[in-house]
């Protein structure tokens, strides 16, 4: 999401002159009406406060927001194949479900047409867009469900038929109806696209990009395991992390002081263990940690490690790199991963 004001402004001003060299440039979430347009749309032109801009289709989805269907913003600037136009309204339909072969079948398509398509058209898998899609309105009834949870909550409700949970209807129930643990989810805007956060007033227990790769099963597995209902809210933590990504990202000299719940494996532990030791500006191997732990046939072992890590940044997976020196992979995404590095090495420098 776009938070610089100048920037906003100039896109307002293509919003609201219609300036057709901005299609494609930016997307416009509306809050008022919880749609997305581009640039050219014909529909009544909201205030300036109500507007969020976006870079990409994703992120306007992740964000919560809905196609317009006046202006159609998926279809710029392509000519939209019958197939991927029916895929967007079944999607619509029914935002929540979770797409199997199965459901390509009955639509007379296959999934790898549906995923070659879509990324063609919209830089994104099918698999891709529905995800977002439903991952967007669960991020979006977190934030407007917290405010009657909250006030149910206070009023001295304990058991989890005293209030709705902002995610049951697109990610289900906690496991068990007893001894529910309540955390707060904080979304954070960083330069390199919105974060979501989970914790309580003890422990950060998940931060990781909100468009990242299998968040919805890490989030699944945490409100399983810990029996979490997730809400909208601050609380210390959260203000103090905001507070040190704030600084981290301004090349700022920052020893993160966030107390982490470290949800893994006693040898995914280690890994993390030495992850936290790596200073910033520098970067080890996959096999430079396997010989650390003693044994440097682990580097596959090392590089699963690495990648169940859901607490970014702080615990910088980033900072490994492979044995031949390449990037290797990241779960916020190589672009992202390459960022972070440079970011670090000038923080040092300065």
């Amino acid at each position: 999401m776009i938070t610089s004001t100048s920037q906003k402004q100039e896109f307002y001003r293509a919003l609201v002159e219609k300036d057709p060299a901005y299609d494609g440039i930016f997307f416009a979430g509306i809050k008022t009406t919880g749609i997305f347009c581009h640039a050219t749309c014909t529909a009544r032109k909201p205030k300036f406060e109500n507007c969020d801009f976006f870079l990409s289709a994703e992120e306007a989805l992740l964000a919560g927001f809905r196609p317009c269907k006046i202006c159609r913003p998926l279809s710029f600037p392509h000519t939209i194949p019958e197939e991927v136009q029916m895929l967007v309204r079944e999607v619509e339909r029914n935002p929540e479900k979770r797409w199997q072969e199965a459901d390509f079948s009955k639509l007379g398509l296959h999934s790898a047409t549906a995923r070659r398509k879509f990324k063609t058209i919209y830089g994104m898998t099918f698999v891709q867009y529905a995800r977002a899609r439903r991952m967007g309105m669960a991020f979006k009834e977190i934030m407007e469900g917290s405010r009657v949870i909250d006030q149910q909550l206070s009023l001295g409700y304990e058991s989890s038929s005293g209030f709705n949970d902002a995610f049951t209807k697109i990610m289900g129930n906690p496991a068990k109806k007893a001894d529910i643990r309540v955390v707060n989810a904080h979304f954070i805007s960083t330069p390199i696209g919105r974060m979501l956060s989970l914790s309580d007033e003890n422990y950060l227990y998940l931060l990781e990009f909100v468009d990242r790769r299998g968040l919805e099963r890490e989030i699944e597995k945490l409100r399983q395991k810990h029996n979490f209902r997730i809400i909208h809210g601050q609380n210390s933590i959260n203000q103090e992390l905001e507070r040190q990504l704030g600084r981290y990202f301004q090349k700022e000299p920052i020893d993160f002081s966030i107390p982490l719940y470290m949800d893994g494996s006693a040898f995914q532990k280690q890994v993390w263990a030495i992850l936290a030791s790596i200073p910033a500006g520098t970067t080890l191997s996959y096999r430079d940690i396997a010989r650390e732990l003693g044994n440097k046939d682990k580097v596959r072992a090392v590089g699963n490690a690495n990648g169940a890590n859901q607490i970014a940044i702080l615990i910088p997976c980033h900072r490994v790199i492979k044995t031949d020196g390449e990037l290797g992979g990241y779960g916020g995404g190589i672009q992202r991963k390459k960022y972070l590095l440079e970011l670090e090495r000038q923080a040092v420098k300065a």
